[in-house]
């Protein structure tokens, strides 16, 4: 077109370069995320601590084990992109859990015990790995 201000014919250029490295940074910034949740109970909460805490909140404590457990495989899985949307998806659950635990103590993530607000964010994100994929695939 003339190159005025409404001429967008050159807005958006190399858009799929753009989203495959916005996809990255999304794929990257998950993966740190879930090997933080994963240490944040091994080592500072500890796995002998871990289960009480999550006793005190009306889950199982035998299940930090599978937990930290899929959050470690899920990181790997996510950051390598290796079996990364399927990791993805099984990483969901988790995340909806920690939103009904923290569901209690408001909307924040700062108020006291967390709120549910940055686990919903989070799982929101880790699907939106998913909905992206099957988008490129219509």
């Amino acid at each position: 077109m003339n190159g005025s201000v409404t001429d967008v014919s050159h807005a958006g250029a190399n858009t799929t370069g753009n989203v495959a490295y916005a996809g990255l940074v999304l794929w990257i910034s998950l993966g740190a995320m879930w090997i933080s949740h994963a240490l944040l109970k091994i080592m500072v909460f500890t796995l002998p601590g871990a289960p009480k805490f999550f006793e005190s909140v009306g889950t199982p404590g035998v299940l930090v084990y599978p937990v930290v457990t899929a959050e470690l495989l899920g990181s790997i899985a996510v950051t390598t992109g290796l079996y990364g949307r399927q990791a993805s998806l099984a990483l969901i659950p988790v995340m909806l859990v920690a939103a009904w635990v923290h569901y209690p103590n408001s909307w924040v993530f700062t108020s006291a015990g967390g709120g549910w607000e940055y686990p919903v964010f989070l799982t929101l994100s880790q699907s939106s790995t998913d909905w992206s994929a099957m988008a490129r695939s219509l």
